[in-house]
């Protein structure tokens, strides 16, 4: 499925909910995308709290699929094109130097 289809299939929901409406408690701003998004997000962490792998693989897939709902809302309210964006910022990744200090596993800065 591409960006589109489920970039019009989250808006179909949030409009059926009357969250896109002027008067709604749950405002579709950028700012309270971006809170929910970061809640969201944290709630993907507690999968792996204490663990090295999810021990509810359907919950997790539940929460990420809220990350990236939210991501897709934000990325449209804000005018960005999500696919676009992912694949500039893979373009200048690719450029980048990742070599690691001495004791560091994993590249930050994706």
């Amino acid at each position: 499925m591409d960006l589109d289809t489920l970039t019009r299939e989250m808006y179909a929901f949030v409009e059926s909910k009357g969250w896109l409406d002027g008067d709604s408690p749950k405002q579709q701003t950028s700012r309270n995308l971006a809170i929910s998004l970061a809640l969201e997000a944290s709630e993907v962490l507690e999968h792996f709290q204490w663990s090295e792998e999810a021990q509810q693989p359907e919950a997790l897939a539940e929460e990420l699929a809220d990350v990236m709902l939210y991501l897709l809302q934000l990325a449209s309210l804000s005018g960005i094109d999500l696919g676009e964006a992912v694949m500039h910022k893979l373009r200048k990744n690719q450029s980048r130097d990742w070599a690691a200090p001495a004791g560091d596993d994993a590249p930050s800065g994706l």
